[in-house]
């Protein structure tokens, strides 16, 4: 089983064959800001706990969530936000209009491997996940063989981008760790169908 571990690369491209292709660039955004971005939307975002079904009975995501629009605001988005959205829909043009955010408070928290809802977003466009405060490493699987693994550790200030075709081909995931770690939030850029063609809003 192959497997790759990246920790000091700055602009690495880890995967672009047929099933896709997936970047992580280490500070995108300077230490300072990204310092800033995490007070900010730490105290700023109305942090919620979800519960979901799981193995025929109902749990308790591992970590806390939010998720905004950037199409359709409810209200006035936090700085930090608007701001990230702007460089990264510049420095990868797409047009995002939808941002999920989570918070892990320690080691405890995480999200189990997963492919993107494809009937959630627009074909073709691809994730972009911002990383800030603590890191935390995340796991890429391919589903079919050569079953290829892949540990990124997330830094505070880096993008990571999957396309659209790695939601097909590979499950990511950030697992539980017992190692003494601090809180990290994460903001997903996603491009989403309109409300009435995904019948969702979030």
């Amino acid at each position: 089983m192959a497997q790759l571990t990246l920790f000091d690369s700055n602009d690495t491209v880890l995967v672009d064959d047929r099933r896709g292709r997936i970047s992580y660039t280490r500070n995108f955004f300077d230490s300072a800001t990204s310092e800033a971005w995490f007070i900010e939307l730490r105290h700023q975002i109305d942090w919620h706990a979800e519960r979901r079904m799981m193995y025929d009975r109902e749990v308790d995501v591992p970590r806390l969530m939010a998720s905004v629009r950037l199409d359709e605001p409810q209200a006035p988005l936090p700085g930090a936000i608007q701001e990230a959205a702007r460089r990264v829909i510049e420095r990868l043009d797409v047009p995002f209009n939808a941002v999920g955010l989570n918070l892990y408070r320690d080691g405890r928290d995480s999200v189990a491997p997963h492919n993107d809802h494809l009937d959630e977003i627009r074909e073709g466009f691809p994730i972009a996940l911002v990383s800030l405060g603590a890191t935390r490493r995340m796991t890429i699987r391919a589903k079919e063989p050569p079953k290829r693994v892949m540990h990124v550790d997330l830094d505070s200030g880096s993008l990571f981008v999957m396309d659209y075709a790695t939601q097909l081909h590979y499950t990511h995931g950030v697992p539980k760790t017992t190692a003494p770690v601090g809180e990290r939030i994460s903001l997903a850029f996603r491009l989403k169908r309109p409300r009435e063609a995904a019948g969702i809003y979030r």
